[in-house]
């Protein structure tokens, strides 16, 4: 069970950024998932939740508007779409799974999970 996130980058304030999140060793389609990031020093914070068939999407007050998720259940693939984006967006970005629920389930969006991405550094610079 693998997951990875990728595309991350160096963008101006205002840009805009596609993270993607990708599944190996088991099907992405029956689960929900999560993002978070982390910027060193400081406490993880949650972003959202997409359920397994997109049809439950939950965001923190914080990025609702410029932040969305998708996702691509044929290519294993889950997105999130980050627009305007401003420079305390600067952090590694994760996505999780907790492998037992196609639903957004409170243990996932606090982050009591042992499945975890391999984040991605977003920074956001003028």
């Amino acid at each position: 069970v693998q997951l990875q996130g990728f595309g991350g980058g160096l963008v101006q304030p205002g840009g805009f950024l596609r993270l993607s999140c990708a599944a190996f060793g088991f099907t992405l389609a029956n689960h929900a998932i999560g993002w978070f990031r982390q910027v060193p020093g400081k406490v993880r914070e949650w972003i959202g939740c997409i359920s397994s068939e997109a049809d439950n999407k939950y965001y923190e007050d914080f990025v609702k508007g410029p932040f969305t998720m998708s996702r691509d259940n044929a290519k294993n693939t889950v997105y999130l779409q980050m627009n305007m984006l401003k420079p305390d967006g600067t952090a590694v970005y994760y996505c999780a799974t907790d492998m037992e629920s196609h639903l957004c389930t409170s243990s996932l969006r606090s982050g009591r999970t042992d499945y975890w991405g391999k984040g991605t550094q977003v920074t956001v610079s003028s």
